[in-house]
């Protein structure tokens, strides 16, 4: 092996294999399409492997590459956490951390949190990395977030889970539908009406599955006409006539104040659920991640 590998070409690297692409990779970092081939050709030397390989259009890394990856994302974590608690020994809090939301946190709940924490934080930039449940407690294992907010209890028995926001979900009706005016309708009405639902792995989907089995129904008995990949399509979606969902009313507060959506009470269901600070049990947190949780536990108190 040669003595070439150093921090800077493994975030290359990681970008390189994040974005599927050299050129993107190249915009990333600020340098040339060229420089970025050069330094990965560099580690496939030291490494005396192939790292990545071009399919069409999209950049994959090799098993080796993979393998690498996973080290790598380590690595530079570990250097930022290192710089961060440098940072915090001489009392300024600064860098860089980076969070996971799935659809409600990240698009309702940290926005306004965001803009408060930048308040006493103005050092700090905070990237909101934006997925359904699965794919935020997927990259809280893999390390590719610090935390994540979601709206569904993990099975994975290397995260740690605390409830720290109540939500509260109804089923949501456009202001000219039979429903509009009624306070409540039966369960079974609701099967024979066309229904929008949340895709696999969104909690959403996971919270009605979970109130539907309790009552002795299931999500099969539904009519369910299409299914989405977010809250802001199926609000489009009841907003357009393609049916009735069950939805967080936070993420439709300014609808149902103007009344161009209606929220109808389902007879002996109830909806309501909680969103989960998730964390890795083995991983170390660092001085920006456990300041932000502090500001969001403080901020979700009061």
């Amino acid at each position: 092996m040669t003595n070439n590998v150093d921090l800077w070409r493994l975030e290359i690297f990681c970008r390189v294999v994040e974005l599927k692409s050299f050129s993107k990779a190249a915009k990333a970092v600020y340098l040339s399409q060229p420089t970025v081939s050069s330094h990965i050709k560099d580690l496939e030397n030291h490494f005396e492997c192939k790292l990545a390989d071009r399919l069409g259009r999209e950049v994959v890394p090799t098993k080796a590459g993979s393998l690498l990856y996973g080290y790598a994302t380590r690595i530079i974590a570990l250097k930022q956490e290192a710089e961060n608690a440098l940072v915090e020994f001489h009392g300024k809090i600064k860098g860089r951390l980076t969070i996971g939301g799935s659809t409600i946190p990240a698009g309702y709940i940290l926005p306004p949190l965001l803009g408060k924490f930048k308040e006493d934080y103005p050092g700090v930039v905070v990237t909101v990395v934006q997925g359904d449940t699965g794919r935020i407690i997927s990259d809280t294992l893999e390390g590719n977030v610090e935390f994540g907010i979601v709206g569904a209890k993990a099975r994975e028995v290397q995260l740690i889970q605390k409830k720290i926001i109540d939500d509260q979900m109804s089923l949501i009706v456009p202001r000219m539908h039979k429903w509009s005016a009624k306070r409540c309708v039966a369960m079974d009405e609701l099967v024979r009406e066309p229904f929008v639902m949340r895709e696999q792995g969104s909690g959403t989907r996971k919270s009605i599955e979970q109130v539907l089995d309790k009552s002795g129904h299931s999500i099969s008995s539904l009519n369910i006409v299409a299914e989405m990949g977010s809250t802001e399509a199926i609000r489009q979606g009841i907003k357009a006539g393609v049916g009735v969902s069950i939805l967080s009313e936070c993420a439709v507060a300014e609808e149902l104040a103007t009344g161009s959506l209606k929220k109808v009470k389902i007879k002996g269901l109830s909806f309501g659920r909680a969103f989960y600070l998730t964390l890795h049990r083995h991983r170390t947190q660092s001085p920006l991640s456990r300041t932000f949780i502090k500001f969001l536990n403080h901020q979700v108190a009061n």
